[in-house]
């Protein structure tokens, strides 16, 4: 293979996150990304290393033998599902073997493995969704949706989307219809000019409660009461509980709030997670499939056992504290510690609302605060964020000694990595398994059981 020359090849298997090992004619190997198991391709090589090489996708000359038609009309041009053009039996397959592989890559003694646990739903499961305003081609109609494939600024307007449900697909067909006709433009990304930037959605799985919130910059005056007043007037089945206009001036493409006007309503949503309530304001961190987060956490308390009567349990990136929340009626106490602070005080205020109060939540980063933490944990439960623990940070985790403690990753080479230090210390991977949280795409949940020999 040679930089630049396109090259035919059958990907013999993927890899997580969605890196297809193709194997060329002349029997040489490339990474070719967004393919599937068993497809025919020609990519474009582009570059080299070591004998191994990294090439783009050109076209898919043969299909899978157990490929379908994907069910999203947007597949292949939107960059959010991957895996569309497998049955949900093959896409559950396929990031099971990918987690196995992983983890016996590292692990050398015997553990147990309990496969792959299936969401629920695998259409319309999704609580939230970021949208973004801009354009599918230079200049061309304004577009409200998701990034297209491979492309920082062309935008496809996602309304037939089939992760999320038919109140978010009218939310965005009638956002985009407003604006267009009001012919504010976009914000551009590279100028940092213009006015329309995101719109945010959240809906409650089990209460229908809608929180919507329309992001613009300040560059521009437009009053928004039409454009809430025409929301209200939509054929829902949930209901609006807010509606908000998010004013955010700042160079980064992500929602955030200089300053927050609430149009109707009141800023935040509720909703449940197995029995417990919970209150979700506009950045709270919320598991984004409610029912396969039931899953989830049903597996951790599972994998838990009675190890926690009586004991203090230290929930380290804890989030709004939903593990942390389930833990605190079978323990004597559980401290929380997030490094986003309205996280915390999310969680704090949940743990209220639940008549918890054996649960204590700390605002900073984990490897400066357990430092400052009086109380030794006799169990530990690790939810960190996709990097993984820092280094310094798993030291100090490994040094407390617990016999036990569980690991869940959103990232499973980000696992495998931390888990090599857990192995050197004297730990062993007892029990694990993943849950799919996200159908169609290729992100997957991880669950392991450490415990110390």
């Amino acid at each position: 293979m040679k930089k630049g020359e396109s090259v035919t090849g059958i990907v013999e298997r993927v890899d997580f996150p969605c890196k297809g090992l193709v194997k060329t004619e002349d029997g040489s190997f490339c990474t070719v990304k967004n393919v599937l198991p068993g497809q025919e391709v020609i990519f474009r090589v582009k570059k080299v290393r070591k004998g191994k090489g990294e090439g783009n996708l050109l076209e898919v000359t043969k299909k899978a033998p157990n490929e379908i038609t994907p069910p999203c009309e947007h597949f292949n041009m939107c960059g959010g599902c991957s895996y569309l053009g497998l049955s949900y039996d093959d896409q559950l397959k396929l990031k099971e073997d990918q987690v196995k592989r992983l983890l016996d890559s590292v692990l050398c003694k015997p553990y147990k493995w309990e496969g792959i646990k299936a969401s629920p739903i695998n259409e319309g499961y999704r609580n939230k969704m970021e949208f973004t305003f801009g354009d599918e081609i230079k200049d061309g109609p304004l577009s409200l949706g998701m990034h297209k494939r491979g492309s920082f600024y062309d935008i496809v307007t996602v309304k037939g989307c089939r992760i999320i449900d038919e109140d978010y697909r009218k939310i965005l067909t009638a956002t985009k219809d407003y604006f267009e006709k009001t012919a504010l433009p976009f914000y551009h990304r590279m100028s940092h000019i213009g006015y329309l930037r995101h719109l945010l959605v959240r809906k409650a799985k089990y209460t229908g409660q809608i929180l919507v919130a329309i992001v613009t910059t300040s560059q521009f005056d437009h009053d928004m009461n039409a454009y809430k007043d025409m929301l209200l007037n939509l054929d829902t089945e949930g209901h609006f509980e807010g509606i908000l206009h998010i004013t955010n001036d700042s160079n980064a493409d992500a929602v955030i709030a200089d300053k927050t006007d609430i149009l109707y309503g009141r800023d935040y949503i509720e909703d449940k997670i197995l029995g417990l309530d919970f209150k979700i304001s506009t950045f709270s961190f919320f598991q984004t499939n409610t029912l396969s987060a039931e899953v989830l956490y049903s597996t951790v308390r599972d994998y838990i056992g009675d190890r926690t009567d009586d004991a203090i349990v230290f929930d380290l990136y804890s989030g709004t504290g939903t593990i942390a929340q389930l833990m605190a009626p079978v323990a004597k106490k559980v401290i929380g510690i997030e490094i986003v602070e309205e996280a915390v005080e999310a969680a704090k205020e949940n743990a209220s609302l639940n008549g918890l109060h054996n649960c204590e939540f700390i605002a900073g980063d984990v490897l400066k605060v357990i430092d400052e933490v009086k109380d030794r944990p006799d169990f530990i439960i690790l939810d960190p964020p996709r990097d993984g623990i820092h280094p310094k940070a798993l030291g100090k985790i490994i040094s407390y000694g617990v016999d036990s403690l569980i690991y869940v990753s959103c990232k499973p080479t980000s696992l495998v990595r931390d888990l090599e230090a857990f192995l050197d210390a004297g730990y062993s991977v007892t029990r694990a398994c993943c849950i799919d949280q996200f159908p169609g795409s290729s992100h997957v949940e991880t669950i392991v059981l450490l415990t110390r020999v």
